[in-house]
């Protein structure tokens, strides 16, 4: 493996901030539609079951009494029932994403000047953080 450039650094280690994002590569959890862009979620959806059978007569029980989503419903030519879904609300589907964590810790890769890391909860105070910390070394830097 080449081993990492790095370009050295102008100041002493304790003079830098580290921020990382981390997600491990064998751990998936459960996401929720809009962290994973799903696009029935976006858009909204339809659903046909067959209520002859057995098993679309217990689908369209399941969405008009325990889904809890709102729907139109429609009949086809066909004779199949249709649900049409709104947008922004839960799909059916399970989805899962890898975590990340998002932390902030006092130095920079050298192992002197390293202080505790902090975790953010999610990504927009990560972000915040990031560019509060931006603006400071901007201001320290008109400064002189």
């Amino acid at each position: 493996m080449r081993p990492m450039f790095r370009i050295d650094p102008r100041g002493p280690a304790h003079a830098y901030k580290t921020y990382a994002i981390v997600a491990p590569a064998d751990r998936t959890v459960k996401a929720a539609c809009e962290l994973v862009g799903c696009q029935a979620w976006l858009n909204g959806w339809e659903t046909a079951v067959d209520e002859h059978t057995d098993l679309g007569r217990a689908q369209a029980e399941y969405i008009r009494h325990q889904s809890g989503r709102t729907f139109r419903e429609q009949r086809t030519a066909a004779g199949l029932t249709v649900f049409v879904f709104e947008s922004r609300q839960r799909c059916f589907a399970e989805h899962r994403t890898r975590p990340e964590r998002y932390s902030v810790r006092n130095g920079d890769w050298r192992p002197t000047g390293r202080g505790p890391t902090r975790a953010h909860a999610n990504a927009s105070d990560w972000v915040e953080d990031f560019s509060e910390h931006q603006q400071r070394v901007a201001d320290q830097k008109e400064k002189g």
